[in-house]
C-alpha cells in the first residue's frame, strides 16, 4: 500500500469548512482539482467523481463513499476495472484546533498489483492536487468565516 498524506490549517470553524466540503455542486467555482462530484453525501452512495490534477489528464471515477460522520469525516473507496487492481481509498478528515481554527486532513490510500507500476508517474501529479485543493478550501472557508 501506498500513502499521500496532506494537511493544512484553516482559520474558520469546522461547521464552516465542513459546508464547502460537501457542496459539491459549487465545486466548479473554487476546485482546481476535484472539478466536480455528483451524488448524495450518505454512506453506501456511488458518486461521479472528476479530478484534473496539475498537469496531468482529467480522469473520471465511480467511488462508493463508505464512511460519513457529519462535521468530521467524509471517506470513498473507488477502484479501476476490478478490485485489487489499482484501488484507491480517499479520506477528508476535520479536526477542531480550536473554536476558529480547523485541520484539514485529506489523504489516499492506493493498493493493487498496479500500484507499484504507476506510483512514480502519478503520485506528485496527485499529491500536487490535494495540496491544491487544500489551499482552495482554506481559501473558500477563510472568507466565509
Amino acid at each position: 500500500m501506498k500513502t499521500i498524506d496532506t494537511n493544512i490549517v484553516i482559520d474558520a470553524p469546522g461547521h464552516i469548512v465542513w459546508s464547502h466540503l460537501i457542496d459539491f455542486d459549487h465545486y466548479p467555482e473554487w476546485n482546481s482539482f476535484i472539478v466536480s462530484i455528483e451524488g448524495a453525501v450518505n454512506e453506501g452512495s456511488i458518486l461521479k467523481v472528476t479530478i484534473q490534477p496539475p498537469g496531468g489528464k482529467e480522469m473520471k471515477f465511480s467511488p462508493t463513499c463508505t464512511k460519513l460522520i457529519t462535521g468530521k469525516h467524509l471517506q470513498w473507496k473507488g477502484k479501476v476495472l476490478m478490485n485489487g487492481l489499482f484501488d484507491g481509498e480517499h479520506f477528508f478528515i476535520l479536526q477542531p484546533i480550536n473554536d476558529e481554527q480547523t485541520l484539514l486532513i485529506q489523504k489516499e490510500n492506493f493498493s493493487g498489483i498496479l500500484v507499484a507500476l504507476l506510483w512514480k508517474s502519478m503520485h506528485q501529479k496527485t499529491r500536487a492536487g490535494f495540496e491544491l485543493m487544500n489551499q482552495q478550501l482554506k481559501e473558500r472557508s477563510e472568507s466565509a468565516a
